[in-house]
């Protein structure tokens, strides 16, 4: 009789088991924080300063709030990982940095062709109040007929972001730009 009972017992465990193995946690939502801190600097009184670089020549000047947006297109037309549409096309790794007391969350595509190659959020868990995170980057590749163009981007939260371009064609040189908006 008590074997009877063992039996409902651990195919319940067994399933509420499988429930839990088959249920996956979503994805951080990246492209949502990064309208949020767009939003942010829309509305603030921040001044903002824009540093580009060609090759070794660098000019820097101010902008105007209107023309932040379009600085930071690159970071607001991003495929956003957290959608459905994007289950198993990416990996998810988590783990924690002692040295920089940080949780590092990294995304990698299954399909290296993906234009994102790596998206990687850093996050100080926080002790007496919310987690914050530091920064966020982002690794496109895309092939645009015979050129290849490589976008290595940088949010540092509250601060300001940094999008270093290159362009690949045959037969000519490499082509790399930098562009760098501060805010504070």
């Amino acid at each position: 009789m008590k074997r009877m009972l063992y039996l409902p017992a651990a195919l319940l465990l067994l399933a509420s088991c499988q429930s839990r193995s088959e249920k996956k946690e979503a994805f951080f939502p990246v492209l949502s924080f990064l309208k949020s801190q767009v939003a942010q600097v829309d509305t603030s009184l921040y001044q903002l300063t824009l540093i580009q670089s060609h090759d070794s020549l660098s000019d820097t000047t101010y902008i105007k709030r209107e023309a932040f947006r379009g600085y930071a297109r690159d970071f607001l037309e991003l495929p956003d990982l957290s959608q459905p549409s994007y289950a198993g096309k990416y990996q998810e790794t988590k783990f924690f940095d002692q040295t920089l007391n940080r949780v590092v969350i990294t995304y990698l595509p299954v399909d290296k062709s993906l234009p994102i190659q790596r998206e990687e959020v850093n996050i100080t868990p926080g002790v007496d109040g919310p987690d914050q995170v530091h920064t966020v980057y982002i690794d496109q590749v895309v092939n645009a007929g015979d050129s290849t163009v490589s976008k290595k981007m940088l949010w540092q939260v509250n601060q300001g972001f940094q999008i270093a371009t290159t362009v690949d064609r045959p037969g000519k040189p490499e082509q790399n730009n930098t562009l760098k908006i501060n805010w504070e």
